[in-house]
């Protein structure tokens, strides 16, 4: 698909927020952060235009902000865009069988909006059709069975409002949560939204699986990409959008051909890709939820696992280095491999690369503005930061590489190399600690440990099954990158009034998602 100048401009009266993950210096005047992860300087003038951490859009505002939620530093505030009415979104829904679910769902959807089911040559079509009259919801049956993509879009071209939202079977709505989807298309360059997707709360479905591994998904479920609001790209923090529940924009959706249908598993973030690439934004909320009944009995769980790693490599097919399971800046990648080298020389060598790229990254700065340069002091902390976040990013992501994607080449090492098992038994220990710390599970740290692992362990299989089918191993192959790119102005002058602020790349400071796709 061509890349395409959309239209631009949130209304007037929008109000955008700084978000969580930015970090600001030089008094406010300095930005880090956005998708994926730069910096940027603002002059006296635009530093004026903020209300500390928010930005209301109007007349002489706009070019900043639209600037800043390109870069992915600041999200629009749900409450302060106008309302779509339900009547402009239909939804779809494909399912093949699953009556409960399809009978859960459709009782939680909100009154009056146009619901298509579409029957994907389910073995009891009876039920299905049963169960959508009952609510009033219209059914399209296909006879033969094509998978969700296909569904999806079978049941789009089945429809005519502005925006469709496709819903999974497995998923109940949150109160309100379209609305607040919606709203989000005042912005005329949003081509995708998606809620956050939490678990189901306990007895509000069928009981079964482990308890162990329904706390486990409830905490770690790839489909849940936190509770932060993003702009979505590949290579930053929030990469792609699971199709669980997604709302999309008639033309855009069209211009693009929909869902790959060619694709079982994976189809959502290749159309996420294929929508960015193309100029378009797509945006995660998640003050809007859903929530949906996660796999817990541990021979379905563990085979999802695989079957989202088998994605890779079709994945790297179409989009490249876009799917690389790591990304190292040449200085990252000397510091890692001196840390698994474990020599004598390995600390001197980490430390001669931490201070080379700090300095380099403080002169940098000190350069950034032509009024009023940064000072040392401000210039320093700002790279000191960086490096060492881009330091524990390369380690994170090298233990992520041996314990989940590399796992199948690393496990015969260990069996013959003590500094392999010292290792891979640091990584996992350490990994295990800092994600328990991180999303308090209601689970102890050893079961936690071992659900980790063995998610690790079965997505790892899914990649290596997806790369042999291929042929192609680019799906485990990391990427390689500058430490900070060049420095680029963009300026911005509406009504004639000349508007400068400064913007970079700043290092690489976190590991890539993990790709992966509800089917």
């Amino acid at each position: 698909m061509s890349a395409v100048s959309p239209p631009t401009g949130l209304p007037h009266g929008a109000r955008l927020r700084l978000n969580e993950h930015v970090r600001r210096y030089d008094d406010g005047r300095v930005l880090v952060g956005g998708s994926p992860g730069r910096l940027m300087r603002l002059s006296a003038r635009a530093l004026a235009m903020l209300d500390g951490d928010a930005l209301d859009v109007g007349a002489g505002t706009a070019v900043l902000a639209e600037r800043l939620l390109d870069a992915g530093l600041m999200d629009p505030a749900p409450s302060s865009l106008p309302q779509s009415g339900l009547d402009q979104m239909s939804v779809v829904i494909p399912v093949r069988d699953r009556s409960r679910q399809l009978d859960r769902l459709l009782a939680g959807l909100p009154v009056g909006v146009h619901v298509l089911v579409v029957d994907d040559a389910s073995e009891r079509p009876d039920l299905v059709i049963a169960t959508a009259e009952r609510h009033g919801a219209e059914v399209l049956t296909l006879p033969t069975n094509g998978g969700p993509a296909g569904a999806r879009n079978r049941g789009f071209e089945a429809t005519g409002t502005p925006f469709v939202a496709f819903v999974d079977s497995d998923v109940v709505p949150g109160p309100g949560a379209f609305e607040v989807l919606l709203r989000h298309f005042a912005d005329p360059r949003l081509a995708m939204v998606a809620p956050r997707i939490l678990g189901l709360e306990p007895g509000s479905a069928r009981p079964h699986g482990s308890g162990a591994l329904t706390r486990y998904e409830a905490a770690m479920s790839s489909l849940d990409r936190g509770p932060d609001p993003a702009l979505v790209r590949p290579m930053s923090r929030v990469a792609w959008l699971p199709s669980a529940c997604v709302v999309v924009r008639r033309d855009v959706f069209e211009s693009c051909a929909g869902f790959s249908e060619e694709m079982r598993v994976g189809e959502d973030v290749d159309l996420v890709w294929r929508l960015t690439s193309a100029g378009h934004r797509v945006r995660y909320e998640p003050a809007a939820s859903v929530r949906h009944e996660h796999r817990a009995t541990p021979a379905s769980w563990l085979t999802r696992k695989a079957v989202y790693g088998t994605s890779a490599a079709p994945l790297a097919s179409r989009h490249g280095t876009a799917v690389a399971p790591a990304v190292f800046a040449p200085w990252t990648a000397v510091l890692a491999a001196a840390v698994l080298a474990q020599r004598r020389w390995s600390l001197p060598v980490v430390g001669l690369a931490w201070a080379t790229v700090t300095v380099r990254l403080a002169m940098r700065f000190r350069s950034l503005g032509d009024d009023a340069p940064l000072g040392w002091s401000t210039a320093v902390r700002m790279a000191a930061r960086l490096t060492c976040d881009g330091a524990r990013s390369s380690l994170e992501q090298s233990g992520a590489l041996a314990l989940r994607h590399w796992w199948p080449a690393v496990l015969p090492l260990t069996l013959v190399s003590s500094r392999a098992r010292r290792i891979v038994a640091a990584a996992a220990v350490v990994d295990a600690i800092t994600e328990w710390r991180r999303v308090r599970p209601g689970l102890d740290p050893l079961s936690f440990l071992v659900a980790r692992r063995l998610d690790d362990l079965a997505y790892g299989a899914g990649v290596w099954t997806g790369a042999v089918r291929s042929g192609s191993a680019r799906a485990l192959l990391p990427r390689f990158g500058g430490s900070g790119g060049v420095r680029r102005r963009a300026d911005g002058s509406p009504a004639g009034q000349g508007r400068r602020w400064f913007s970079q790349r700043a290092p690489s400071t976190s590991p890539p998602a993990r790709p992966g796709s509800p089917a």
